[in-house]
């Protein structure tokens, strides 16, 4: 069944039917994987659709571009604009926004000088690891697939050749039967998953792995570190090894697109009781309770759309 795409899309400046946004076969990001891009959710809240950490997307997007040297032409504001732009075009109140920049066609080398094309499309899309999800969790498994050493692929970076390895992890996962795949560093200590963080509640504590496991630090991992501080909570970012996800008592994935997943197995070892556990629910209670009135904004986090 093919997706149902959305009318309209913001590309290089202006908004256009989504068929027109058409890049060239020989563009250098479709051949050498040069793009930057994120992932962003508007939330329908009880004041009117907005979008959740726009201003910090963006940024990242930007320090993304500068990474790997691709020259962008719009400043931040001019993104957020892009954005509350195609969300209206397209009439949405619930939706993730896709932003992206890359090398389009150019010449033919690998440092090649390309001009640089943007597009911000935003749609409705659902839990990003199938419905029902975020109540029930899934099964994940260990990925015989390891994360870039540091100094290698920059994974600060959110860049689309990035993805290549979490493609690896994700189709694995889903050809053996898992729901996810979770990585290892190259020393064997936990990572994340194909395309979110990781956490692990241990004796009532919350674990993840640092910055420096070879991690996208994700703007949901920021967020739930910052809401778990401020409701009592310890957080604890440190070096995992594998093991650690059998004794814990919760785990559960995060990301725009995952947001809270609970993990009820891991290699078929149930986690904890194999049901997503109170720590869990109640980071989840905290996060959704932003969008829905629960919780209080106190960060600035949500921004009209």
């Amino acid at each position: 069944m093919s997706p149902a795409y959305p009318p309209f899309i913001w590309h290089n400046g202006a908004i256009k039917p989504w068929a027109e946004a058409t890049v060239h076969v020989m563009a250098h990001a479709l051949h050498y994987g040069s793009s930057v891009f994120e992932g962003i959710r508007c939330y329908d809240t009880p004041s009117g659709p907005a979008i959740f950490r726009l201003t910090d997307h963006m940024k990242r997007l930007r320090l993304s571009a500068k990474v790997y040297d691709i020259a962008m032409p719009y400043t931040v504001e001019q993104l957020k604009a892009a954005s509350r732009e195609v969300i209206r075009a397209n009439g949405l109140r619930n939706a993730y926004l896709r932003p992206i920049a890359f090398r389009g066609l150019g010449g033919f080398g690998l440092g090649a000088d390309c001009p640089t094309e943007v597009a911000v499309a935003a749609w409705e899309w659902g839990p990003y690891l199938g419905a029902g999800v975020l109540e029930t969790g899934i099964d994940a498994c260990v990925s015989s697939w390891q994360r870039p050493a540091p100094n290698t692929i920059p994974t600060g970076a959110k860049a689309g050749g990035n993805y290549l390895s979490g493609q690896l992890i994700a189709r694995e996962a889903r050809r053996l039967g898992f729901g996810e795949g979770i990585a290892l560093t190259v020393d064997g200590l936990l990572s994340e998953g194909a395309g979110e963080n990781l956490f692990l509640v241990l004796d009532g504590r919350l674990h993840t792995p640092p910055v420096r496991a070879g991690i996208l630090p994700g703007i949901t991992r920021d967020t739930l570190i910052t809401l778990a501080r401020s409701d009592g909570i310890e957080v604890i970012e440190c070096g995992l090894p594998r093991e650690t996800l059998y004794f814990a008592d919760e785990v559960f994935l995060c990301g725009t697109a995952a947001e809270i997943t609970p993990v009820r197995a891991v290699d078929g070892r149930p986690v904890g009781e194999g049901r997503p556990g109170p720590l869990t629910r109640r980071l989840q209670a905290l996060f959704f309770g932003l969008f829905d009135g629960r919780s209080e904004d106190r960060w600035g986090w949500l921004e009209p759309a």
